[in-house]
């Protein structure tokens, strides 16, 4: 290597330490040994600053790159030489120092809160957390980052609205539903308008069998916001008007059921598309052009200038904005609306026609009120002049105007109210004496379903320059009337103020039609005099919504109303221009997947995974099998888990109906003394019954089976005052099983009481009694463990060498599992204990395949049809989980899932009052038991 190159490596690095130092003082002093740095505020060295020891070396030997003395060297030299002084320095100058620690405390600083280019949540870690491929576990973040809003989006859920006299429409309903699961369509909460309801819809008649599937429901509130509605006003306050949300995998059962039991069967065509005049937009502030500007100020012309367009000249004609008023999706001929000339019901298909969001976690109210501002007022010329929009129309009517100030009023009452914890200890080490009279700590707090109507400007007028955190401001709830907010805790919302102008169908299509494309909101943006300030509004950006308040957990006693928030109803085409003004104050987007988490964290059932009596849970149980077996057939043989060998008969589906079968046979085999004949009956192969299982809704029912479980949660057991509920006794457990037969299932909540990670179709089985002393003796033991399994299908699956096809006698061994070396074919079952610990191989002599099903087998699974599925483990089943992981909101592993009833009463009955409710649990592909408790919420 030549002089020259190691100069110019010599003064690069040079160059590059300069950049490090730069920040660095220059008055200090050196001691006397001259070979001392300067780092830390400390001695001077030669050449910068005061020289005030000359160095032998000369001036700028401390800048050299070389192992000099008394230069700069690079690393920590042995014994001091090479630049490290071995005394302290003399003394130093405190605002050099100061002013050193600065700059690295900036640098630090700079380097921790310093963002990637991505727009994800983790570009906010600091660099030491960050990696390369970063994993979207919420666990893996801190906590203040954890803590933010998130936004599902629910619009491809399916809207049917209703309208006709309310009598007819309440008596119509009334054979969908059924008092005893719970509130319906005619709740008197529900009815007025002022709260959203719930409800589970059967086929007519047929409770409680053939249920169709869960469905939310608002009525219209019958106090009319505005004089002379069309649809309201003229018939009176028995005219009412219905919208249902559904499944869209349940639009197919239900919609055929609404129109058989209002009798409407009469479609009526769409009317022909009509070409809507397209109004001009408003005039705006422009900013008007500098004296002397002439048109090519305007337009630059020639070649290679660029347009430029002004406000103040006409747009050049171009292709219209595309206008969507009707089901974009269908044909233009097909029905969306059918009505009955006996009940004068009328049932319109509103599918796509509304969009709704839905906004959970602790900062979704201030999320909501900042990016919604309630619409302004017309002026008085904007009222006197006839307008293409339908606000001046409204502004018009004094009614419509004292109502929409009422709303705007709670709408602002309730702004900034809403606090997170770190906003309350903030509040408290502000020294105010009774934060609970001023604050409301969490949107919970509003009454559940509560519905609001309120219109709003065009979000985008409003939208930030960049992305911030919506955050809540204490001072905002200092000045709000305590007994307004009391009242609206303890009440909610007043039945006018739910009143929204979204329910008529011409303000929907008058707002999607006349909505201001991007384009010329950036104009106006373009053209606003002070950068940043808010936008002028014209007459097309007023937008109706309804807000409705989401209770979150709602269910049991524990994490009470845990992930609430609030749903947003908007028009047709207005879903990314409120999308993008939410994600700008900090919203999380979140899917299908996290909405089933959302659903397993709060412990409610998730439709269609947790409802397989629907005809849409059955439909999703077959698609759902089609797609694990078709995964778990492309993997390579020899990296497939062997489900045969761990003893699990179906790892893909739950085959429901042959369970509470098998239970039924059980309990009415022992009842007669023969037990031992149940099991040897279910020794045989099983065909697959029809579905006439049902799952137990009755909330009655389902409280004295909550009372005898005692259900607790991960970390300790919380007793439930027993009232009137009666104690479990065989007899009172007959009369239950009576009422709701034996083909019945019972939706749970399993927490694990140790260690452990429950996963999907894992088994939920009974301890025997040798289970239940060893968690007595050793209460955070891991559990038992299930025997290895004897695959006798595997040689079967596998080709046979061609060696053994000359063997005498190698076809005959194949084809009997009995005769293949080292398999047991289980003892007699008249010698083993049939419920409490059958012999795991017991299963092995149920099938005998022949050689014609050799080649529908599947290495690793069990061929149809399938044998007992309750005595095929040493430990009996119960059910299965449909969905289980680990809960971050109970800190343990939780599964939630459905078991027999008859199985249930049955390990209750022969359970210590202690341990009511302990069962076992297992994953499909491990051998290993654990303990957990039952919890049913009602």
């Amino acid at each position: 290597m030549s002089f020259k190159e190691l100069s110019n490596m010599s003064t690069a690095k040079h160059r590059m330490r300069d950049k490090k130092m730069r920040n660095q003082p220059i008055n200090v002093t050196y001691s006397s040994q001259g070979s001392s740095h300067w780092r830390n505020g400390g001695d001077t060295p030669t050449g910068r600053g005061h020289d005030l020891s000359p160095h032998p070396w000369g001036q700028g030997s401390s800048h050299s790159g070389h192992a000099q003395r008394g230069g700069w060297v690079r690393g920590h030299q042995r014994e001091g030489h090479g630049g490290y002084p071995q005394a302290m320095p003399t003394h130093i100058t405190a605002s050099a120092f100061a002013k050193a620690r600065a700059a690295e405390v900036n640098a630090m600083l700079m380097a921790v809160t310093k963002t990637t280019g991505s727009s994800h949540v983790f570009g906010a870690l600091p660099k030491h957390m960050r990696r390369r491929a970063m994993s979207h576990n919420t666990k893996r973040l801190p906590c203040r980052l954890r803590h933010m809003a998130n936004n599902m989006d629910m619009s491809y859920y399916c809207c049917v609205e209703l309208q006709g006299p309310g009598e007819q429409l309440l008596a119509a309903l009334s054979k969908l539903t059924s008092k005893e699961t719970g509130p319906t369509f005619a709740a008197a909460m529900c009815v007025s308008g002022r709260r959203q309801g719930s409800v589970v819809v059967y086929r007519a008649g047929q409770y409680p069998l053939q249920p169709l599937g869960p469905v939310t429901f608002l009525w219209r509130p019958t106090t009319q916001g505005r004089g002379g509605q069309e649809d309201q006003g003229s018939q009176g306050s028995t005219h009412r008007q219905l919208w249902i949300w559904a499944h869209p995998t349940m639009k197919t059962d239900l919609l055929p059921e609404l129109q058989a039991v209002c009798q409407c069967s009469e479609a009526v065509l769409p009317p022909a598309p009509v070409d809507l005049p397209v109004p001009q937009p408003a005039p705006t502030p422009t900013l008007a052009p500098g004296p002397g500007a002439g048109p090519e100020a305007v337009q630059a012309s020639g070649s290679g200038s660029k347009r430029k367009w002004s406000s103040r000249e006409p747009e050049a004609a171009g292709p219209p904005a595309k206008k969507l008023l009707g089901y974009s999706t269908i044909s233009a001929t097909t029905p969306v609306t059918w009505r009955s000339s006996t009940t004068g019901i009328v049932i319109s298909d509103l599918t796509m026609e509304m969009v709704r969001y839905r906004l959970i976690g602790p900062l979704s109210h201030s999320v909501l009120t900042e990016t919604l501002a309630p619409a302004t007022h017309c002026d008085a010329p904007g009222k006197s002049r006839p307008s293409p929009f339908w606000w001046p129309d409204h502004c018009r009517d004094d009614c419509n105007m004292s109502l929409h100030q009422q709303q705007a009023g709670v709408f602002n009452m309730l702004k900034g109210e809403f606090l997170t914890t770190t906003f309350l200890i903030h509040y408290l080490r502000s020294g105010l004496s009774n934060p609970r009279a001023s604050c409301v700590y969490s949107t919970a707090e509003v009454p559940a379903g509560s519905v609001l109507g309120l219109t709003v400007d065009d979000p985008r007028l409003t939208l930030p320059n960049k992305r911030s955190k919506a955050v809540s401001d204490i001072r905002k709830a200092q000045g709000v009337n305590e007994e307004r907010r009391r009242e609206l805790m303890l009440k909610g919302i007043p039945e006018p103020l739910s009143q929204s102008s979204l329910w008529d169908r011409s303000v929907r299509d008058n707002v999607t039609h006349n909505k201001m494309t991007d384009q010329e909101v950036n104009r106006l943006r373009n053209d606003v005099l002070v950068p940043g300030s808010r936008l002028p509004t014209p007459l097309q950006g007023r937008v109706p919504v309804l807000l409705v308040q989401q209770s979150g957990k709602s269910q049991g006693t524990e994490m009470g109303s845990w992930g609430a928030g609030w749903d947003l109803l908007l028009p047709k085409a207005w879903g990314m221009a409120f999308w993008v003004p939410l994600v700008y104050r900090g919203v999380r987007i979140g899917g299908l997947r996290m909405s089933l988490k959302h659903a397993q964290n709060k412990g409610e059932p998730h439709f269609p995974h947790d409802y397989p009596d629907c005809p849409a849970g059955a439909r999703f149980q077959e698609e759902q099998e089609a797609e694990l077996l078709a995964k778990f057939r492309r993997r390579p043989p020899a990296k497939r888990t062997n489900y045969i060998k761990h003893g699990c008969l179906a790892p893909f589906r739950c085959p429901w109906q042959q369970l509470v079968e098998e239970w039924e046979l059980i309990v009415k085999e022992e009842g007669g003394g023969g037990g031992e004949e149940a099991v040897a009956s279910m020794e045989q192969e099983v065909k697959p019954p029809q579905s006439n299982f049902t799952v137990l809704r009755n909330r009655k029912s389902l409280r004295q089976l909550s009372a005898w479980c005692r259900p607790t949660s991960s970390k300790y057991q919380r007793s439930r005052n027993p009232g009137s509920t009666p104690q479990l006794n065989r007899n009172v457990a007959a009369s239950l099983l009576s009422a709701h037969g034996g083909s019945s299932l019972v939706w749970i909540r399993l927490s694990l009481v140790a260690k452990g990670q429950p996963e999907q179709h894992a088994l939920v089985c009974v301890p025997t009694a040798e289970d239940l002393q060893l968690v007595r003796e050793e209460p955070g033991c891991t559990g038992p463990q299930e025997p290895l399994h004897t695959d006798h299908f595997k040689s079967r699956v596998k080709r046979p060498r061609k060696k053994d096809h000359n063997k005498p006698g190698t076809s005959a061994k194949q084809s009997d599992p009995a005769s293949v070396p080292g398999v047991n074919p289980g003892p007699d079952p008249s010698s083993s204990s049939s419920l409490t610990n059958p012999d795991p191989s017991s299963s092995s002599s149920l099938t005998n395949p022949s050689s014609s099903c050799t080649s529908s087998l599947t290495l690793g699974l069990w061929p149809e049809p399938l044998p007992s599925v309750t005595s095929h483990c040493s430990r009996v089943t119960l059910g299965w989980v449909t969905q289980g992981d680990f809960s971050l909101s109970a800190g343990c592993g939780e599964a939630l899932g459905l078991l027999s009833l008859t199985g249930l009463l049955h390990t209750l009955l022969r359970q210590p009052d202690c341990q009511r409710g302990l069962v076992l649990l297992r994953n499909p592909g491990s051998l290993q038991y654990r303990f957990a408790k039952i919890n049913i919420e009602v």
